[in-house]
C-alpha cells in the first residue's frame, strides 16, 4: 500500500515537473479545413496570440477534408502531450449525425481546451427575389416553396445547418443546393442562379454593402456592429433563432491536467489580446467570455449543439459523402 502511494506521489511530481517545462518546443495546431477560409484565419491569429503567451511557436497545419474528419481523427491518434491540438468549428457537433461510420466520438474522445470565437451569420437572397423585408420573404417562400432553392457551403457546414433550422421554423420544404465552399455559393447567389443563402458575415458583408444581394436578418441575439441597421431574425418573429459559427480548441484524450490548465489560461489570455480582438473584429467575429474559454465551457457547448442539430440532420436525411 505504502509503495503504491509513494509511486503515485512520484508520478504526480514527475507530471507536474514536466508540465512546468511545457511547452519546450513548437506546438502544432491542426485546422481540418483549407487554408484561407474563415476557420483558418481564426487559427492563424489565435496561434500568434497564444504563442506569445506560451513563448513558443504554434504551427498551423491544414488537413482539409469533408467535415474536417481527417484532421480531427489525426488529433485523436496523437500523443496526449499537448503538442498537437485541433481547432474545429460548429461542424464538430454534427459529425456523429452526419457520419454513421465515424471512428471517433466528438464528445468523449478528446481533451477539451476551450471555446474561442463566435462568427455571426446573415440570411441573404439574390436580387431577383422580390421581397424587401423578412415578412415579405416569408410570404414569398410560402407561395413559391416548390420553386425556391436555398444554397449552402456544403453538407454539415453552418450554412447548411442555418438553412435546415430556417425551413424547420417556417415549416417549409425548399430545395437544398450544397456547394463545395461558401465562395462558389455566393458567386451563384449574386448571379441569380440560386435564391437564398445563410452564411457567415465574412462571406456576405461585402456583397451586402455593395448592393449585390439582399439581407433579411442576422442569426444572432443582438444586431451586428458591422450591420447595425439589419434586424435580427429573433426580433422579426423567429424567437430564439441563433446560429453562429463557434470555434473550439481540442487535443487528444488524456492530456495531463496541468498542461490543459496551461493551455486554457493561454487561450483566455489570447482572447484578451488587443491584436487578436482587432483581427476578429475585422472578421465580424466575437471572442467568447472567459467562462466559455474553458474545458467545461467547450464540452457543454459541444454537447448542447449536438442536441440541437442531431434531430434536424436526421429528419433531413443528410449524410457526408
Amino acid at each position: 500500500m505504502r509503495r503504491s502511494l509513494v509511486a503515485a506521489g512520484l508520478a504526480l511530481v514527475a507530471c507536474t515537473a514536466w508540465a512546468d517545462d511545457y511547452p519546450s518546443h513548437a506546438i502544432t495546431l491542426v485546422v481540418p479545413f483549407a487554408a484561407g477560409g474563415p476557420t483558418d484565419v481564426v487559427a492563424r491569429n489565435l496561434a500568434k496570440s497564444m504563442g506569445k503567451v506560451l513563448k513558443q511557436t504554434i504551427i498551423v497545419d491544414n488537413r482539409p477534408s469533408t467535415g474536417g474528419i481527417v484532421g480531427s481523427e489525426l488529433v485523436t491518434q496523437a500523443k496526449p502531450d499537448g503538442y498537437m491540438l485541433l481547432l474545429h468549428n460548429i461542424g464538430m457537433s454534427t459529425l456523429k449525425a452526419l457520419s454513421p461510420d465515424l471512428r471517433f466520438n466528438p464528445s468523449t474522445d478528446f481533451t477539451y481546451i476551450g471555446q474561442v470565437v463566435d462568427v455571426p451569420m446573415t440570411l441573404v437572397s439574390a436580387q431577383k427575389v422580390p421581397a424587401q423585408d423578412f415578412k415579405g420573404l416569408q410570404a414569398y417562400l410560402r407561395a413559391h416553396q416548390k420553386e425556391v432553392n436555398v444554397a449552402n457551403a456544403g453538407i454539415g457546414t453552418a450554412s447548411h445547418l442555418c438553412g435546415l433550422m430556417l425551413m424547420n421554423r417556417l415549416n417549409l420544404a425548399l430545395t437544398t443546393i450544397p456547394y463545395k465552399g461558401a465562395a462558389p455559393a455566393m458567386t451563384d447567389l449574386q448571379g441569380g442562379q440560386v435564391d437564398l443563402l445563410c452564411d457567415q458575415i465574412t462571406t456576405t458583408i461585402g456583397p451586402i454593402k455593395a448592393g449585390r444581394i439582399k439581407a433579411f436578418g442576422s442569426t444572432t441575439p443582438q444586431r451586428l456592429p458591422l450591420l447595425p441597421d439589419l434586424p435580427t431574425l429573433d426580433e422579426q418573429g423567429l424567437k430564439g433563432f441563433e446560429v453562429t459559427v463557434w470555434h473550439g480548441v481540442y487535443g487528444p484524450k488524456g492530456i495531463p491536467k496541468p498542461v490543459v490548465d496551461r493551455l486554457s489560461h493561454a487561450l483566455q489570455a489570447a482572447l484578451a489580446d488587443p491584436d487578436f480582438k482587432e483581427s476578429m473584429n475585422r472578421l465580424g467575429a466575437t471572442p467568447v467570455e472567459a467562462a466559455k474559454a474553458t474545458p467545461q465551457g467547450l464540452l457543454d457547448q459541444l454537447r448542447g449543439q449536438e442536441a440541437v442539430w442531431t434531430p434536424l440532420i436526421q429528419s433531413s436525411r443528410a449524410f457526408l459523402q
